[in-house]
């Protein structure tokens, strides 16, 4: 047996020759070894003799051994007779773990001087001691039953540990066993090395098997003994479409009223495929309704056709229909059939990839029922001119009852008529006018009224039909332009302001609209440019002061209707939050004087107002007394005298911020003064009888009374509806002359709404105290002395 499996191992051997500083040279020696194999797994006993290494010497000699087997793993294996160079072996060593082992062989004299040294290589015979291996014990797979024969079904793979390109690691698949074992398939495999392929002849029928289990062997081809294992392969059978569905019947009424819809009936049907799967599951088709009346859908539970009305029917154009219902599944439907089986090669079998089934009649009835009146036109549209006469008849209504079995008598009545423009005549159908109709309403949409008519038949359960009128009115000149707004308010300073006006009428009764001013007086302080168009601007003259003015404006339309309209303008002046002004040191001293004066003489007028109070203020060392005073009449808003206005406005120049300059003159008279007042003050003017400085109580009586008395008459001719307050010519009593500028002289003084400080009123003389506590009695006068 050694001799078969034994190798001769060729050593090429180098004789090494030490060589000692006083020794001779040696010979080179040529040494044959034999060569050793050890089989794996040699069960012993141990230890036996693996052999002899042969040295050609006569001499005594020492032999040892080093390596592999000896003090490296695997270790204490072998060992070797220092004298006679017999090897022997100690245990068993795995083949798959070590090929070969390699060692040293070493020769030396009896003075272990070294003769030879030689390397050794024992080989490691394999035996066949594994099994081929799967890679895994168990294979799954699934199958559609619709796939034909020759196909792959499933792969398997092994392998063996023992030498390779040996027979103890070569094998072979086969199938041990297939479970079930039916007639209409059979398994075989192909190798192709360590790859295992599956394969079938027949037709999978999923209801003769859901699953088969194929038991597979792989065997090795060893000498001595054949080594095998096994592994398993599940392959599952997915149910196809191999049984074509059939409907075996129907429940249900299989009828329907017209004008109805809903579920008629229910379909049946029989599948001998897996429940719930793709194959099994039904879907239907409808044949000859072409209108589209019906619907079929399948119930996911039970795989029934559900028959549905989804258009109501008429029973007077149709009062039965036949339809035809087939039925196939959600996957084709596929057939294989076994034909003749053979050995070598791919058995005969049927295939048929579609089949259909007969189609399933069935007669649909249809139920009459009161049908409602249908109007001959169901929409209608007329056009008209608004406005028109009460009674006019706009539309006759038309209707017809399609009943052939049901009273066919019906009556009109009024349905939507949101602005209550129309009647309508049961018995005719005639639409009328009922009040007048208005193209401008709100509720209009384009111009179009709708009204709704119902026609209801005289059966025992009545119905109703619909008709709808469209009244599309057409416009007439029958508004004017209207100002948008009546009232505007402008500033003094401004000269124009916008005014506008609109027409709800349509062109070529609308815009653009003329604009006139009425009046002879208005057209002096205003005009409007330009006249035409939907917004104009209002233009104010010179002549036009702050007041309330009323002008009269003529707009019309473009066709020349129009009416006249009254525009209130009030007109003010307008403060701005801050003004510069850049004044003399003098003119400060003046305006800081005449703000004290205005404020003195209002608190006098405040308390000489009260008629029910005198008062009298002694001298307190200061020129001037102030005598007693009575108003003639009660009074609530009092103003300063003429002559104090006069005394304030008289020949002031003031410097203002842009270099422009202005001189302030004189009023040629006591209403032109009043006028003046008034404008500073922002009042309207009141009766006033006061004196100051004179000397005694009727010469202050007398000079109030012709005050009071001018001041009346000028009231009386200025608040006149053609004249305007403070409309006046200034005269001008005295001229300074030329004024001359030195901008370096005058300082720059900002004066703003906040800068008054009321405080200031507490640090005046001891007169003005007396005085402010003859307009407030809640002032108390400073103590005397």
């Amino acid at each position: 047996m050694r001799t078969i499996i034994t190798t001769l191992i060729i050593l090429s051997v180098a004789c090494v020759v030490e060589v000692s500083g006083k020794s001779k040279i040696r010979q080179k020696r040529t040494w044959i070894i034999d060569s050793f194999v050890i089989e794996e797994e040699n069960p012993g006993p141990f230890p036996y003799v693996l052999g002899t290494i042969h040295v050609e010497n006569d001499k005594s000699v020492w032999f040892f051994l080093t390596g592999m087997g000896i003090e490296k793993e695997p270790k204490n294996v072998l060992s070797i007779n220092t004298r006679t160079g017999e090897l022997l072996v100690h245990k068993k060593v795995d083949y798959e773990t070590y090929k070969s082992l390699s060692l040293i062989f070493e020769e030396r004299d009896e003075k272990f001087a070294l003769n030879t040294k030689l390397g050794v290589e024992i080989k490691i015979l394999d035996i066949n001691d594994h099994a081929p291996v799967f890679n895994s014990s168990l294979y799954e797979e699934t199958l559609d039953e619709s796939v034909t024969q020759g196909n792959l079904v499933a792969t398997v793979y092994a392998s063996d540990l023992d030498e390779p390109n040996t027979p103890n690691s070569t094998f072979k698949f086969a199938i041990v066993s297939v479970t079930p074992e039916t007639d209409n398939v059979q398994f075989y495999i192909k190798q192709n090395n360590n790859i295992g392929s599956i394969y079938f002849k027949g037709c999978l029928d999923y209801q003769k098997a859901q699953k088969y289990t194929l038991l597979i062997k792989a065997t090795d081809n060893g000498n001595k003994v054949q080594l095998s294992n096994t592994s398993t392969v599940v392959l599952n059978i997915i149910d196809n479409n191999n049984n074509h569905p059939y409907i075996t019947g129907h429940t249900g009424p299989a009828k329907i009223k017209e004008r109805e819809v809903g579920v008629v009936l229910r379909l049946q049907v029989n599948d001998s495929d897996s429940n719930g799967s793709p194959a099994w599951k039904a879907k239907f088709t409808l044949h000859g309704d072409l209108e589209n009346y019906f619907n079929i859908t399948t119930d996911p539970k039970t795989n029934e056709g559900i028959l549905t009305v989804v258009k109501a029917m008429d029973y007077e154009k149709q009062s039965a229909r036949n339809l035809s219902i087939s039925v196939e599944n959600e996957v084709p439907y596929f057939f294989c059939g076994v034909k003749k089986r053979k050995l070598s090669d791919l058995w005969d079998v049927e295939t048929r990839l579609k089949e259909f089934s007969v189609p399933y009649n069935i007669t649909i009835n249809v139920e009459d029922v009161n049908d409602p009146p249908e109007f001959v036109l169901p929409i209608k549209k007329i056009w008209m001119k608004e406005n028109i006469k009460i009674g006019t008849v706009l539309e006759t209504f038309s209707v017809i009852d399609p009943d052939k079995t049901f009273d066919n008598t019906f009556y009109f009545k009024k349905g939507e008529d949101k602005n209550n423009w129309v009647t309508v005549e049961s018995e005719t159908g005639r639409v009328l006018v009922n009040n007048v109709m208005d193209r401008e309403s709100a509720i209009l949409k384009d111009s179009t009224y709708t009204v709704i008519v119902y026609a209801v038949n005289k059966a025992e359960n009545p119905q109703t039909g619909t008709g709808t009128l469209l009244i599309h009115l057409m416009d007439e000149n029958d508004n004017v332009p209207l100002l948008v707004r009546n009232t505007v308010e402008m500033c003094v300073s401004n000269k124009t302001t916008n005014i506008y006006a609109a027409d709800p009428d349509l062109p070529p009764y609308s815009a653009p609209f003329h604009w006139l001013l009425e009046d002879d007086q208005t057209k002096e302080k205003w005009k409007i440019e330009p006249n035409f168009g939907t917004n104009v601007s209002l233009v104010k003259k010179d002549t036009v002061y702050s007041g309330n003015y009323v002008i009269r404006i003529k707009i019309s339309d473009s066709q020349g209707h129009g009416s006249v309209q009254n525009l209130y303008v009030k007109v003010h002046f307008c403060t701005s939050n801050h003004l510069t002004v850049q004044l003399g040191l003098s003119a400060v001293r003046i305006i800081i004087f005449t703000l004290l004066i205005l404020l003195v003489t209002f608190l006098m007028a405040l308390k000489l107002s009260k008629k029910r109070k005198t008062a009298m203020i002694l001298s307190d060392d200061v020129s001037g007394n102030l005598m007693i005073s009575n108003t003639e009449m009660p009074g609530t808003d009092c103003e300063v005298p003429n002559h104090i206005s006069q005394l304030l406005l008289n020949g002031r120049s003031v410097k203002m911020t842009n270099g422009s300059s202005r001189k302030h003159s004189l009023l040629h008279d006591s209403t032109s003064a009043t006028s003046a007042e008034n404008l500073m003050l922002g009042k309207s003017p009141c009766r006033v009888s006061m004196s100051t400085n004179f000397t005694n109580h009727r010469d202050h009586t007398h000079i109030s009374r012709v005050l009071s008395n001018q001041i009346d008459q000028k009231l009386v001719q200025l608040q006149t509806s053609e004249h305007e307050l403070g409309d006046y010519k200034p005269h001008s009593y005295a001229d300074e002359g030329p004024e001359e500028i030195h901008d370096e002289n005058l300082d720059t003084l900002s004066v703003t709404e906040n800068d008054f400080n009321p405080d200031i009123l507490t640090n005046l003389s001891v007169r003005f105290s007396s005085l402010a506590a003859v307009c407030r009695a809640d002032l108390k006068s400073p103590p005397q002395g």
